[in-house]
């Protein structure tokens, strides 16, 4: 793979770009116990704009920057039926390789993406996102995005802290009236199973 730039697609809290540019420069994002250390390269995304993830949005697990709640993966099932919301922002390969490794607790890594390309995903490490996915290819830049190793019905769904939720409604807000995002989200496992629709649209109107 010899381009410079990729795609980097997020479904979860870095659909909030404010969120994300901690990730790119570093800092703390609001909700988040966690400081983030950013890319060795701060520069900004030099293009975002909405995409469209044909893979199921769940929420599991219990993450301790965000309260020990529920956080958000993508099963690893393509389904044509399904549209998955994500803001997809237009970085350098090496930012996206440091992304991936603050994801996965600043650990270093080595990963084909002319590989992951080819086969469609490639797992790196058996962790919460340890699973690099191809997503295609927009403007000439290859998509990816990451998420965990296994499928959605191997892992017991989790409910989101109203921060982290409240951090993907601001990101979604930027593109999507209210009712939209209410119809969206209510849905997905770990809401739909854990949220009442007068919690949840209190978050939604109230962010």
């Amino acid at each position: 793979m010899t381009e410079k730039y990729v795609w980097y697609a997020s479904y979860g809290s870095n659909i909030n770009t404010e969120r994300f540019l901690c990730y790119i420069k570093g800092g703390k994002p609001e909700g988040s116990t966690k400081v983030e250390t950013g890319c060795k390269d701060p520069s900004l995304p030099i293009a975002s704009s909405t995409f469209t993830m044909n893979y199921p949005l769940y929420f599991a697990k219990e993450a301790r920057k965000w309260g020990s709640k529920g956080v958000a993966f993508i099963d690893l099932t393509e389904d044509p039926g399904c549209a998955t919301l994500s803001k997809k922002y237009l970085i350098t390969l090496e930012q996206f390789r440091d992304i991936v490794s603050q994801e996965n607790n600043g650990i270093d890594f080595h990963i084909d993406m002319d590989e992951v390309i080819k086969n469609g995903s490639k797992v790196f490490r058996d962790a919460w996102y340890g699973n690099i996915l191809y997503l295609g290819e927009e403007e000439g830049y290859p998509v990816f995005s990451f998420t965990a190793p296994w499928n959605i019905n191997d892992v017991e769904s989790k409910k989101p802290s109203h921060a982290y939720l409240t951090t993907i409604i601001k990101g979604l807000k930027v593109d999507y009236p209210n009712e939209e995002i209410f119809h969206y989200l209510q849905t997905k496992p770990g809401i739909k199973d854990h949220y009442t629709e007068d919690e949840l649209k209190k978050l939604i109107f109230r962010s």
